[in-house]
Formats: C-alpha cells, structure tokens, sequence
C-alpha cells in the first residue's frame, strides 16, 4: 500500500460559482471543476498552479461537452448539489469532500475518511495525487484493461505502467522484495502486474443491488489503484492533474457505451481479420512461408493470415526485408494472395542506429526520435541493438512513421504487427528518453507511447489503401487504443494456467472498450503438447482474435505439428468458426456501433446475478453463445453455471435449461458450448478454405426456440468484408426477432441497407430446434419441412435474398 502520511490533504472550498456545465470551486490553493458530460456522466478536475490541461492524454476523442444537460444548482450551509434528473453531485465545503449519488440516493463514489475522521477527497505530494472511496468488502471491481488473476479485482492493488513482461529489466522493480510464495514476484505468473497496456477504467459493483458506477481517470502517468482494503479503496498518480470521467450506471452495457462514446470504437474490421492466423518467430525463408501456406490448403486447415516475426528483416532494421531469406517479397505476397491468404510482418518502433540506413538518416533528418533532457537522441537496447525511437507525441512524427507505414505494405502487405512498443527499451532505461522535442518527460507519455504509434501506423495504412478497411495488431496499449488497433496479450506461455488466465484477461479487456483481443493459441513461449494445444485451439476459435503463435527454439505448434488425430481435431474446431462467421462477424459490427464486447464476462449481461460475478473460467461469446473452455488436463467433463433464460447444448441439440449449474461431458473433440433459447445464430454452410471471395448463396440460420412466452433480437450483417462502403450503407443488416406466444412462434426480419455488388444470397436454410414443425407460413403462405434431420428439427428454404419477411411456425 502507498504511504500517504505525507500527503496534503485538501480540507476545505472557498467561492463556489455557477457554470454553464456545473461549478467551478477554490479548494486551497488549486481550482476544482465540476462539469456535467451526460445526466448520468460527470467530469471532475483539479488545477495545478491554477491551471487546467483541457488535453491530458489522447484517451479522449471528442469534445466530452458537446451535448447539452438539464441541471439545477442548490446551495446549503454544508455543500453545493449539482442536480440533473439522474444524479447528484455533492461538493462538501468543510470538510472538503466529492460524493455522487445516483436520483434514486444509491451511492455512485463517496469520499472515505481515514481513522481519525479525516476525509480524503484530494491529496498531493510533489506532483503525486491520490484519491479514497468508500465500497463494502462484499463489492466488486471489475476493468481496468489487460490485469492478470481473477476478472474481479477486488482484494488486490494493480499498478498502471505498461511493461514487457518476460524482460528481466523491465520487470525487476516488480518482482523484486515481494516474500516468498508471492506469485507477484514471478513475472511468468499469471498474478503478475502489472502488463502490457494500461487502462485506467473501473467498475465499481455495489453489494447487494449489483448496481454498477465506473470510474475513467484520464491521466497517462504511472498509477495504483488499491482495491485490497475491505471498506474503501484508493487510486494515486504520480503526475499530471487530476482529471475524473465518473459514470452514474446503473447498468454495465450502458456505462461501456458512454465510455466508448468518449474514447472511440473499434471500427469495423475487415472480415479476413476475423479467420484464422498462423505466426511463429521463426527464420523463414520465402519458400518456407509459401510451403506453410500450401500445407494449410493440402490439408483442408482454414486459414486467412500467415505471419512473419523478426527475422524477416535485414539485420533486424524496421521496414526492410532480407533479401538473401527473401528475393522477391512482391512476388511471393502476390502468390499467397492468389490462394486467399494475407501477409502481416512486425514493426517495432526501435530504429538501429546505423548511418546510412535510410530509416535512421530520415529520422535525424526529421528530427523525429525522442531525446533526453540534456538534447541527446534517446538511445535504447533492443533486437538491432543500438537503436532510436520515434517522438510519436509529435504530429510530423506520427505522419513520418505512416509514410513508412503506407510505403511497406504497397508491396502487397495487408497489415501491420506493432510489438515492443510499451516501449521496450531492453537493458538501457527508458525514463530517459523524453516526449516532445524534449520538452516532455518519460512519464507522462510512456502508457500512451503504443497508442500514438497505432494513430501514426494507421494514417499510414489509410493513405496507402484508402478504400480498405485496416488492421493493425499492437501489444501495448492505452484508453482508446481499440480506435486504432487489435491487442492480443503479449507473450504467454505454454501453460495450463495461462490459457485459462486468457479468459478473465480477454473479460478485462472486453469491458474496458477493446473488443478486438486473444492470446497465442498454444503458448508463446515454452514447449506446448498434444493435449493443451487441442484445449487451447478448441477456445481460441470463440474468441474475437484467433492466432497460433509461438516462439523460436519452440516444438513445432502449427495445426498438423501433433499429429493426424490432433490435426482432425483442430480442422474442426477451425471449421466451426468459419462456418459461425456471419455471426461472429455481426457481433463485430454491433461491437462498433456501440461498444460492447465481442467476448464477454457474465457479469456484463447477467450483472444482478450474484453467482456470476466471480465466474472467470467462462463467457459469453456475442450474445449468443456461451463457451466452457477446458483449463485443466486429463478432463473428461466440467462445471458449468447457465444463467437465466433457456440454453441448448451446441453439440447434442438438447434443451438443458438455466439459472443453475451442469456437468457437461469434455471428450478431446470438443468443449462445452450453448446456445441461448430465442437466439437466430447464422452460419455459412461450410468452412470454406479461407473468407477471400467467398459470398455464399445460402446462409443457415439456426433458431433456437424459447419455452416461455417473450421476444429475443438477433442479427446479420452482410457487405464485401473489405472496404469502408459498409458503414455508408453498402450491405444489408438484417435484424431477427422471434416472438413466442403459447404454441405460436414468429420470426420477423427487417432488412436496412443498399445492398453490395458481391451479394449473392439467394435463400435462407431455416434449422429450428427443440421443435419439430412439419410446417411453416412464409408470408402467409405455407412451406412443408425440406428435411428431418436424425435429431428431429425441422430445416425449411426459406427463398428470400434481402427482403423483409415474416415466417409463423407452430410449436
């Protein structure tokens, strides 16, 4: 816990005045603004030396005040309340203290006090602030971006500094003086903090109600947030001004939304992003990569992406190719596009420091790369050696690195890989290495350092393929990195717990605005096996990001590395996400439009069920679909709880139930997965060899019938996959509901959009299951069932290419 007895406390407010957005107070020496965002968003900042930063990271990608809000001012002896129809802001005058309290009087943030009564509203000491709330040891955090342990954070402290976690440089002031048996001490431990990116967004759940508040402090400096005490909880910064984005709730989805609304949404990607990806650190040759990607069509293995690692480079140098592994890099691209694969290199932000190479002349040139305090070029230590960095908190830095950008993929390259950009500096420190010409210093930009390099890779990839929806793969991050950027969770091992930290993890993420994320399938580093590598494949492909990557000096790992039967296996599993990816991709795009997770904890759609807040082991992938990944080994069935509604065992077709636990059988070829009663789940109706120019005629769509009367929405998005027309009306978005009265089932859909040059659905293949219907009314004319498949549901062609319909079946 951090030592505060030093701290300055802010104890009382002078002059209180009525703003245009809420209040501006005197506390002691500074100047506290109080500016109302939403009716149930409220922004709080604190001067320093009387001054306001309207800019303090580039989290934030609109103008928060841009919306007006209804509010009152009321003013008593003790506070002044800012009142709007959802909350009211309490600013406590003597003491000083900052409550918020939803209209209904249940708390949002209360200032706590210390032993001695002291409250603790704002305290400062030499650059460093720190806050302290008031929860009950029954409550439940949850957020804060990529964190190990469980997806509760409650009863442990985190600290917010991106790190490269394998380095032993960069880690060792974490796991040094921590006693024995302390998993913290162990970089490779799936308890240790902290990772890769950084995203300072809390949930805070209140027992009992469940109601949920959340809390965005928009402030890039390294900070802790101390979840372990049982009756309040504390956050502190070491620099930079307080500036506070608090979200009334009550409800998960809706703060996710008005969050996402401040810092961006993950535009839509291009679908091949969404397929399979094989990547190992390897030094390949030409040959080999077009003979990994022969091996994956000879034996039938979907595949969209292949990968190369660093070796591919000449010399390790950024934005080169090494000419003796591969002669013609143009060449080789266009052949693989030609089977409908995609090629993706890494980039690191580490410039060798070699004159001569154009990259390192063109950045002194420039003046691009970061310097020190004293007005030297920063120099770290990484793969190259000796190598610059570029002062990404600069425009002209940030434009420089997507010429770079936008010249290295025209070769033929359909994205980007943005890897030790925390940044990772090796043996050299890094906090020498200074931001803004200098003028900055390291800390204030470290945590945004990954975020800058995606905004400039991506204006870089925009120029050079305008028309084309990007991708860009990064491992570091901050609040806003999903704008730009990918993230999957850096180096993991080949372990047990690790693939099942994977989950919680990708929870975190999910519900702190990043939807597009996954782990390396098999473990990056360490030697996988037959059986892990088969359990972890089997999750992999119901995740948002779905990518087999491993390390140098490694077994082989790649989809036949283990074996025909293993192989068999995991062509299946492979087959089953592109047969789902209509559906996957639909989750994508109502990811886009609104924030929510692709892959999502219970908590975010099921939060007033007690039993699901510490669930960590499985999720909800989209809407619909639920998934029991097997963590363990030598497992022949597991635990599962289903929440409330109906829910259909994926594999038998079997009604199980809900709001309540099962056993559910894990033989090696599959894992536990269930479909919601009332759910439309489209498919395509094979696994083709990879998603370049597919555009099927038929797609399946897969009701499940609910028992009880009630309406369930489910929706398809279909467009060209590729280009930036969709969102400007180029596709059709269907949108299902089913609705059942007694023995009547009704499925509407109403179709909006333009339509697509590709488009070539000429009919629907409608499976019903947990009913056998021998007849359907399609627009009030009757169709008799098409076939009976052997576990009696009723599959009916419905002729409809875009049209809205309206189909009755009785049940």
């Amino acid at each position: 816990m951090i030592e505060t007895d030093h701290f300055v406390r802010f104890e009382r407010v002078g002059a209180v005045t009525e703003t245009a957005r809420g209040l501006l107070a005197e506390v002691e020496t500074e100047q506290l603004r109080v500016d109302l965002v939403a009716d149930d968003v409220v922004r709080v900042k604190m001067s320093r030396g009387g001054v306001f930063d309207e800019s303090p990271t580039f989290a934030v990608c609109v103008d928060p005040l841009a919306a007006p809000v209804e509010f009152t001012v009321e003013r008593d002896d003790e506070r002044v309340r800012v009142v709007t129809p959802a909350m009211v802001v309490s600013l406590w005058l003597d003491p000083f203290r900052l409550d918020v309290h939803r209209a209904d009087g249940s708390p949002v943030v209360e200032t706590a006090a210390d032993e001695q009564g002291r409250y603790w509203a704002y305290a400062t000491l030499n650059d460093t602030f720190t806050l302290r709330r008031r929860c009950r040891q029954e409550d439940a955090f949850f957020g804060l971006g990529e964190k190990g342990g469980r997806h509760n954070r409650k009863g442990r402290d985190f600290t917010m500094w991106n790190t490269d976690v394998l380095s032993p440089s960069e880690t060792v002031e974490f796991t040094a003086g921590k006693e024995p048996g302390d998993p913290r001490g162990d970089r490779t431990s799936v308890d240790f903090d902290p990772f890769y990116v950084t995203v300072p967004f809390l949930y805070h759940q209140t027992y009992p109600s469940g109601t949920m508040s959340a809390s965005f402090l928009d402030n890039g400096y390294r900070g802790e947030y101390e979840l372990s005490p049982h009756e309040e909880y504390r956050v502190t910064f070491a620099g930079g001004q307080y500036t506070e984005y608090i979200f009334a709730g009550p409800d998960m989805p809706a703060v996710l939304t008005q969050y996402t609304a401040l810092t961006g949404r993950a535009e839509l990607p291009p679908l091949w992003s969404l397929g399979y990806h094989q990547c190992r650190w390897f030094a390949y040759t030409q040959d080999a990569v077009e003979e990994i990607g022969r091996r994956h069509r000879d034996a039938e293995i979907p595949c969209d992406a292949l990968w190369l690692d660093i070796d591919y480079m000449d010399g390790y140098r950024v934005f080169t190719w090494d000419r003796e592994r591969f002669p013609d890099p143009p060449g080789m691209l266009q052949r693989l596009t030609d089977q409908g694969f995609r090629v993706i290199t890494i980039i690191d932000p580490g410039v060798k420091w070699d004159q001569g190479y154009p990259v390192f002349d063109q950045g002194l040139e420039r003046d691009v790369f970061c310097r020190t305090e004293g007005g030297d070029t920063y120099i770290g230590q990484v793969w190259p050696g000796n190598t610059a960095f570029p002062d990404f908190v600069t425009p002209e830095a940030r434009e420089w690195w997507g010429e770079l950008n936008a010249a290295h993929v025209r070769s033929g390259l359909a994205g980007i890989w943005n890897d030790m950009n925390e940044p990772a500096t090796g043996t050299i420190p890094s906090r020498a290495m200074r931001f803004g010409h200098g003028e900055h210093p390291h800390e204030r930009y470290h945590n945004q350092y990954a975020l800058l390099m995606a905004m400039g890779t991506r204006q870089g990839l925009v120029e050079a393929m305008p028309e084309l929806r990007t991708f860009i793969l990064s491992r570091a991050g901050f609040a806003g990195i999903q704008r730009y950027a990918a993230n999957w969770m850096g180096d993991n091992l080949s372990r047990w717990d690790h693939l099942r930290i994977s989950i919680a993890m990708a929870s975190g993420f999910g519900i702190s605005g990043q939807p597009f994320v996954g782990a390396d399938i098999g473990g990056f580093a360490g030697g996988s096996n037959a059986e892990l590598f088969t359990r972890w494949m089997q999750y992999g492909v119901l995740t948002p990001f779905c990518r087999n990557h491993s390390m140098i000096g490694n077994v082989d790992q790649y989809a036949w590395a283990f074996g025909d039967l293993v192989q068999d296996i995991v062509r299946e599993a492979l087959g089953l996400r592109y047969r789902l990816m209509p559906y996957i991709y639909s989750a994508f795009v109502r990811s886009s439009a609104t924030g929510e997770p692709v892959q999502r904890p219970l908590v975010f759609d099921h939060q007033y069920d007690g039993t699901v807040r510490d669930l960590d082991d499985q999720y909800l992938f989209g809407t619909d679909l639920l998934v029991a990944p097997v963590t363990e080994p030598v497992a022949t069935s597991r635990q599962v709880y289903l929440p409330e509604g109906d829910w259909y065992d994926w594999h038998s077709g079997s009604l199980v139930g809900g709001r309540g636990f099962v056993i559910a059988p894990t033989p090696m070829d599959r894992i536990p997965l269930y479909a919601r009663g009332g759910a439309v789940v489209p498919m395509w109706t094979e696994a083709p060899a990879s998603t370049a120019g597919y555009h099927p005629e038929v797609v399946e769509l897969h009701l499940f019938v609910p028992t009880g009367d009630g309406e369930h929405v489910s929706r398809l998005t279909e467009d060209d996959g590729l280009t930036t027309a969709s969102p400007q009306g180029a596709c059709h978005r269907t949108t299902f509901t089913v609705v059942r009265e007694g023995g009547s089932l009704r499925l509407t859909a109403q179709v909006e959009g333009d339509g697509y040059p590709q488009f070539r659905r000429t009919a629907y293949h409608l499976h019903v299951h947990g009913a056998a219907p021998d007849r359907l009314e399609l627009q009030g004319e009757g169709l008799d069932v098409d076939a009976v498949p052997a576990d009696g549901d009723g599959v009916f062609v419905l002729p409809v290419a875009a049209r809205p319909f309206t189909a009755v079946l009785e049940v």
